[in-house]
């Protein structure tokens, strides 16, 4: 939080994306007892004790709330499924017609176990911890509900932003509106800070990218800070590259979350002068161990840590990821005084 007020730490804070998870035995044994993904996620004592798991392995400096980015189609009466090996299932909104059954409004109700599971996260998380809640930022959500699953390079959702551009941009204003909402209310539930996760930003170009990803963002952040004036954004526009700076200005958000592609100078002079910067180690890097570990973390340690930063992977760490390396990772970081 500190870094996120503009304050430089010597030692980054550091927690990773996708910390509470499948590389974790103990999350496994619970998700083979409770069922579907879905159950998971809406069971909060189930949620909260999987959040609590790699802080209690590791001692992050924070935890993120164990939820998914397509909780929002669900409340908005989208048939959401999680199929073994497949990935999300949704009933697509290809064609415009399909677009005018979209409810306005969520049913957020539906949404009051993630709420549950933050309060009771809250309650047990060291006062020192901070606790991250999220949601998909608006255009990676869309191209789930437009193509009704996750594909290589999501065309669908691009193809109908092309096609049929204000049936798009009735989805886009559908998910921003309830994001605004969503986002409050775990605020209100203990979440220190936000991120919003643009996973699919970077297949964009910058015309598209300007108007399905940056200004979405920008309602969002503007729509949370209306009601909650110095409520903490982190954004991850994965895979924007050089279009990072433009994001950042328009926006409006406290950090920038990279992907292990940025480009170091690029990010130190244009955005980490603005912002604080979260990431970038290569996911991969994790999974190898040893000296290209090591090295790695020096790395992302040299570019950035003269700077605000946030210490953490650049994207979701991976299920065959060793217990071992992250101890090695949390070890090496811990270790630095810049």
């Amino acid at each position: 939080m500190e870094v996120l007020s503009g304050r430089r730490q010597p030692v980054p804070p550091l927690w990773m994306m996708r910390q509470a998870g499948r590389y974790l035995p103990e999350y496994r044994e619970l998700r083979a007892k409770a069922g579907g993904f879905l159950d998971l996620c809406f069971t909060p004592e189930l949620a909260a004790e999987v959040t609590l798991q790699p802080i209690r392995r590791f001692n992050f400096d924070a935890a993120i709330i164990f939820s998914d980015i397509l909780v929002i189609p669900y409340a908005l009466g989208r048939s959401v499924r999680f199929e073994v090996g497949e990935g999300p299932k949704l009933d697509p909104l290809d064609t415009p017609g399909k677009v005018g059954t979209l409810s306005p409004s969520a049913d957020f109700t539906k949404l009051e176990p993630v709420y549950a599971a933050l309060r009771r996260v809250r309650r047990e998380l060291d006062p020192k911890i901070a606790l991250i809640g999220f949601c998909g930022a608006p255009w990676t959500v869309a191209t789930y509900m437009v193509a009704g699953h996750g594909t290589p390079d999501q065309a669908p959702a691009r193809m109908m932003a092309y096609r049929h551009p204000d049936a798009f941009a009735g989805i886009i204003d559908v998910l921003v509106g309830n994001s605004i909402r969503y986002l409050l209310g775990q605020l209100a539930a203990g979440a220190d800070a936000l991120q919003l996760f643009d996973t699919w930003a970077g297949v964009l170009p910058p015309r598209e990218f300007q108007r399905w990803s940056v200004e979405p963002t920008r309602r969002i952040v503007e729509g949370v800070r209306s009601h909650v004036p110095d409520a903490k954004i982190i954004g991850f526009p994965r895979g924007a590259g050089a279009l990072l700076p433009g994001y950042v200005e328009t926006t409006g958000v406290d950090a920038l979350s990279i992907d292990w592609a940025a480009e170091p100078e690029l990010i130190r002079t244009r955005v980490q002068s603005r912002v604080a910067v979260q990431g970038n180690l290569d996911p991969l890097a994790l999974i190898a161990g040893g000296a290209a570990l090591d090295q790695a973390i020096d790395d992302v340690l040299a570019n950035y840590g003269q700077g605000r930063l946030i210490f953490n992977l650049g994207h979701g760490i991976q299920p065959e990821t060793s217990i071992a390396h992250v101890e090695q990772m949390v070890k090496r970081v811990r270790s630095y005084r810049g």
